[in-house]
């Protein structure tokens, strides 16, 4: 199977293949959760924790731009290499929304999950959020009308289920955190993070990691966003310390593919293109998790554009 049979799968799925695909991956991810890995993954609730061994190849927000998805499979040979090395597809969330080909997108991360559960990270973005945290506009209801018919409410109804089964947060130890948002101020160790989901809403730690944004401040102030916060390179550099790691890598928010900021310890990274955000280029990283760390401003310069 190479990127583009998979996207022409995408685009002619019935609603019975789709419906039995998000089923399938809801119960590889929650066996995953009980059994306590897969593969080299060591998994902890919403956390996946992995030596610094292989490749990882990292994906920001996609919001339902099959085009880019492809490009990326295809550019960074994932589909050659998966089950024969250790390399790593981590996908940051925001996979939906805004995008006309949304039911596509989510059909190709899924199956990518089904044959390649070992290599295949799913992390949740804020449009995979729980039910309380609504986003806006979100379109998946409609996408999923228009693509499925009559059928779409049955699909709808698995979606909740499946968000909630995805991780929230890969751990490369002593290199990197990869999440969808930002930190959560107020951590004091990595377990806070592992459990976030289930201490959600009474700690307010789940909606920092998927809707946080860094900022040019000290300390944390709400963010205009109407949910989590804007953090500042003190609570970067705290929270980077505490966890042992080096380099902050998300995606949230849309830029030119990347944007470093406090001073190299925070890289955004932005996988799609086009509107809404109108941005001329997009980017995917291909880390090579053995060497040293490098901070944001180095995998930006390293990073893949198109």
């Amino acid at each position: 199977m190479d990127a583009a049979e998979l996207s022409r799968e995408a685009k002619n799925v019935s609603f019975e293949e789709m419906k039995n695909l998000i089923e399938k991956v809801i119960d590889v991810l929650k066996k995953e959760k009980r059994e306590g890995k897969v593969g080299n993954q060591k998994i902890k609730e919403g956390l996946v924790e992995i030596e610094p061994e292989g490749y990882a190849i990292v994906i920001g927000d996609l919001h339902g731009d099959l085009d880019s998805l492809t490009y990326i499979l295809k550019q960074s040979q994932f589909l050659k290499g998966a089950g024969k090395n250790k390399v790593y597809l981590v996908f940051l969330g925001d996979y939906g929304d805004r995008g006309e080909e949304t039911p596509e997108v989510y059909y190709v991360v899924l199956k990518l999950k089904e044959i390649f559960p070992e290599n295949v990270i799913l992390l949740r973005g804020n449009h995979e959020g729980p039910q309380d945290l609504g986003v806006y506009p979100f379109d998946l209801p409609h996408f999923l009308r228009s693509r499925f018919g009559t059928n779409w409410q049955k699909l709808f109804s698995l979606f909740p289920t499946l968000f909630d089964s995805l991780y929230h947060t890969l751990l490369v130890k002593e290199k990197y955190l990869m999440l969808h948002g930002g930190l959560p101020e107020g951590i004091s160790s990595i377990d806070d993070i592992a459990y976030a989901r289930k201490n959600h809403p009474a700690k307010y730690y789940l909606t920092e990691i998927l809707w946080n944004d860094p900022g040019e401040i000290e300390g944390t102030f709400s963010s205009p966003r109407g949910a989590g916060k804007i953090f500042g390179e003190d609570i970067s550099e705290k929270i980077l310390n505490l966890l042992k790691v080096k380099t902050l890598i998300r995606s949230h928010e849309p830029c030119e593919g990347t944007f470093p900021t406090h001073k190299g310890r925070v890289l955004t990274l932005f996988s799609r293109k086009g509107p809404p955000y109108y941005n001329l280029k997009a980017a995917y990283l291909n880390i090579d998790l053995s060497s040293p760390a490098k901070n944001a401003v180095e995998l930006a310069k390293e990073a893949y554009y198109f």
